[in-house]
């Protein structure tokens, strides 16, 4: 397929997947979730990326862009959370990807192309502004010390009236029921939204937010106590 032609849905999904797997790669280095070292430099989409080079983790986040990728292909899906979470399982700060699907395609023409929607390399453009912002994300929320117990989960969300599909391989089922508190469901109505991209491909749209839990913004608010017992100021 030339660079110039429009995209297919199944090109799209394949696209967007690809592309939800780099992000999350991303979003744990550049939030440091995990040691800098455990991260490799890459390029993709012409720019800059860390992906990580541990095993286990890497298979956990195949596997759930494979599943993901499958229900997007249904039309399952509303959003994908990265959430970074403390020791205790609080939520702090939600990555959230939101996806709308914008024509509905019979499943034999998925392999068509689309009148009016965006080329290939027009998308990987989109997804160069992307990970451009998320990896600038520091100046519109700062960095924060998370802490050495610190971990992640990828929740995902589905449309109101679906469910998850039934897996036909011999994996086990990718998904378990999310806590609540890390879905954006769960999320107060004290923590704070910032938008970061979003793209229409006039086939799905995709949009990419940062979201910081109340009790981050809370944490952050607090004052420390010094080892001499004062108060002072963060």
């Amino acid at each position: 397929m030339t660079s110039d032609v429009s995209l297919t849905f199944n090109q799209t999904v394949r696209g967007i997947t690809e592309f939800i797997e780099v992000a999350i790669h991303a979003i744990l280095y550049v939030r440091q979730v995990y040691p800098t070292d455990l991260f490799v430099r890459r390029k993709k989409y012409d720019t800059p990326v860390f992906q990580s080079r541990h095993p286990s983790l890497n298979e956990y986040i195949s596997g759930a862009v494979k599943a993901i990728g499958e229900e997007l292909v249904l039309g399952n899906v509303d959003k994908v959370v990265v959430v970074i979470k403390d020791k205790n399982q609080v939520a702090l700060e939600r990555f959230i990807f939101s996806v709308q699907n914008m024509i509905e395609v019979e499943p034999y023409n998925k392999d068509t192309s689309v009148q009016e929607a965006m080329s290939s390399a027009a998308l990987g453009q989109y997804f160069r502004a992307f990970l451009v912002k998320l990896n600038m994300v520091e100046s519109q929320i700062g960095q924060m010390y998370l802490g050495e117990d610190v971990s992640f989960a990828i929740v995902l969300e589905l449309k109101d009236d679906r469910s998850p599909s039934v897996s036909h391989s011999k994996d086990p089922p990718p998904w378990i029921p999310a806590d609540n508190q890390h879905t954006t469901a769960g999320a107060s109505t004290a923590a704070q939204l910032h938008m970061l991209r979003a793209v229409d491909t006039g086939i799905i749209n995709l949009s990419l937010a940062v979201q910081e839990s109340e009790e981050k913004l809370r944490r952050e608010r607090e004052p420390e106590i010094d080892v001499k017992g004062k108060q002072r100021a963060v």
